[in-house]
């Protein structure tokens, strides 16, 4: 049967694929390699959180759960958020766990845009945040944060990307790629932007816990932008769950609402058994929290440093697990980079120019790898560039 029109929506025709996803395959086909292209940690789940899964599953409690999850985990979602970063929201009716913090994204970006509505994307950025805004239906605005700021967002660049169609900005500190932690003086000048245009904030805190050097601010926390923020945070990077795809979502009344609404229909809840184990997470996780954080900031350490011995200028990232070096000194494209450095010495890293115009010339490393992998990385890394 001949096929005269196309049947695909326009919008997902015009997506490009992960810019990411490239580098894995070409890569999942090599022996050798060390990968530092993967965002997420080396580290397992704590046992006590697989065991309360696994008792969870022996106990039968394979039923839904109520659409905006489990009270108890919403509770200690609470708890936690004020504990930790002196938020406090409603687990009745401000918090919805969800399926990972791209869910939660998805869903905020969906209960708050109309076709046409444009949200600023700070770049370099997460690859995700401009064709989800654009999968809502909204338009994606990207502002180029530089290296000559740390890749810290300044206000006077948001100034001249605002329209009167502008109706939120995405923030994620500390940032994927880059590893830039906002503090709270830079905040507080956000939040005065924020106000004086009357935006939402879609803040992604999924990084928070790993703060290396200064206390984690959260925007939320900031006066007067709690009920202007959208808090996106989850257990993937933190609580070492990524593949339980568990998230959760903190918002004022009436957005949370509006979400629910959608994810009642799209996902109906969380998996079960995966909110089991962040309740145990949350109530008895702190310590191996605590000792995977000082984990990485020893190889953040390590790892930056070589880096720039090696002539790749890079910023101490604040937060997260990324480096982000440039490798302009060389004269490649962070695509020719990346690509040469993984057939010729077998190092995946990711090119910086997938994550926005900003991030050419610069490669994203991961250093949620074992040390003994950062020290040959280095070498190899040398080697390459020494050519």
């Amino acid at each position: 049967m001949k096929q005269t029109k196309s049947y695909l929506a326009k919008t997902v025709e015009d997506l490009k694929p992960s810019g990411i996803r490239k580098f894995f395959d070409l890569a999942a086909g090599m022996e050798g390699v060390i990968s530092l292209g993967v965002g997420e940690p080396d580290f397992v789940t704590s046992w006590s959180a697989r065991e309360a899964a696994i008792l969870s599953l022996e106990q039968g409690y394979t039923s839904y759960t109520a659409n905006a999850g489990l009270l108890e985990l919403r509770n200690e979602v609470s708890s936690y958020m004020k504990k930790q970063f002196h938020v406090d929201y409603n687990p009745k009716s401000e918090i919805i766990i969800t399926v990972g913090a791209s869910q939660a994204l998805d869903i905020a970006l969906r209960a708050i845009l109309d076709p046409g509505d444009e949200v600023i994307v700070i770049e370099p950025s997460f690859v995700s945040y401009a064709p989800l805004v654009s999968l809502a239906g909204g338009k994606p605005v990207a502002v180029q944060a530089t290296e000559e700021y740390d890749f810290k967002i300044q206000t006077h660049q948001l100034e001249k990307a605002v329209t009167d169609r502008t109706k939120a900005i995405m923030l994620c500190s500390p940032n994927n790629p880059t590893g830039t932690m906002l503090g709270e003086n830079e905040l507080i000048e956000l939040a005065t932007f924020i106000e004086k245009h009357d935006l939402l904030v879609l803040s992604d805190e999924i990084y928070a816990e790993l703060a290396y050097d200064e206390p984690y601010v959260s925007f939320a926390a900031i006066e007067g932008m709690r009920h202007r923020t959208i808090l996106i945070n989850g257990f993937s990077k933190g609580f070492a769950m990524t593949g339980w795809r568990l998230g959760f979502v903190c918002a004022n009344e009436e957005l949370t609402a509006a979400m629910l609404k959608i994810h009642q229909y799209a996902m109906m809840c969380a998996p079960t058994m995966a909110q089991y184990a962040a309740l145990e997470a949350l109530k008895g996780g702190r310590e191996d929290v605590e000792d995977m954080k000082k984990s990485y900031r020893r190889r953040r350490n390590y790892f930056v440093q070589s880096l720039n011995d090696i002539g790749l200028s890079c910023h101490i990232p604040g937060g997260a697990f990324y480096a982000f070096p440039s490798i302009v000194s060389t004269g490649l494209s962070s695509e020719q980079f990346a690509e040469q450095l993984l057939i010729e010495e077998k190092v995946a890293v990711v090119p910086g120019n997938v994550f926005g115009i900003s991030g050419e010339g610069h490669i994203r490393c991961s250093y949620a790898s074992s040390m003994e992998h950062l020290q040959e990385a280095v070498k190899r890394i040398k080697r390459f560039v020494e050519k």
